[in-house]
């Protein structure tokens, strides 16, 4: 069964409290999503395999850790998983980026897939999968899904917010994907929204509520 890592740091949490404020205009919310991504991806990637090497400092030879020639992939759920990435690619220049759109069926809560391009080396690359949501799982589930069709084998899912009927969908049918972070919420309200939440992030980020 694939681990849920709830991401307690202090920094995480502080900004979270920012993004749960209604009072949070767009600009504001759009940082601070980047940042705690960022914060995010620092613990989701602390497994990454490492080699050593030897390199010559102004002083003297030296021997370092560097990444083990891994290859990774940032796939967001689009639009929201977009707020994402770009810190993301900061920490990890070298990461190739997919997209996989879906929205959420307003009547089944069930998502439809409308768009999906993937980097052609995708099967060997390390996913992680970013969406600051985890409501239903019905996208998450739907995503990795695609992700798993195309060859990926090593799949991490980041979320900001998860509800428990959410990790549960995603432990249900990919016990195999380890689950990132920042709080599960008490659970969804009749119309699938994460409760307190914050909302819609979408919305939040680019200015469209």
């Amino acid at each position: 069964m694939g681990t849920v890592h709830v991401l307690e740091h202090p920094l995480i949490q502080h900004k979270l409290a920012i993004l749960r404020d209604a009072q949070t205009g767009v600009k504001e919310f759009r940082e601070i999503v980047g940042e705690i991504a960022a914060l995010m991806c620092y613990e989701a990637t602390r497994n990454l395999p490492t080699e050593e090497r030897e390199v010559q400092t102004p002083v003297a030879k030296a021997k370092v850790r560097v990444l083990a020639g891994k290859k990774l992939a940032i796939v967001p759920i689009l639009r929201a998983g977009l707020g994402m990435v770009d810190r993301m690619i900061d920490l990890i220049p070298s990461a190739k980026v997919g997209h996989i759109g879906l929205y959420r069926d307003p009547e089944t809560h069930e998502p439809v897939e409308y768009y999906c391009k993937l980097p052609a080396d995708i099967a060997q690359r390390q996913v992680f999968l970013v969406d600051p949501m985890l409501a239903t799982g019905g996208s998450a589930s739907a995503a990795i899904a695609f992700l798993k069709k195309a060859g990926c084998r090593q799949i991490t899912l980041m979320d900001i917010l998860a509800a428990p009927e959410g990790v549960a969908v995603v432990q249900r049918d990919h016990p195999d994907v380890d689950i990132y972070v920042a709080a599960v919420d008490q659970g969804l309200n009749d119309h699938a929204y994460i409760v307190p939440g914050l909302g819609d992030a979408g919305d939040r980020i680019f200015g469209t509520k």
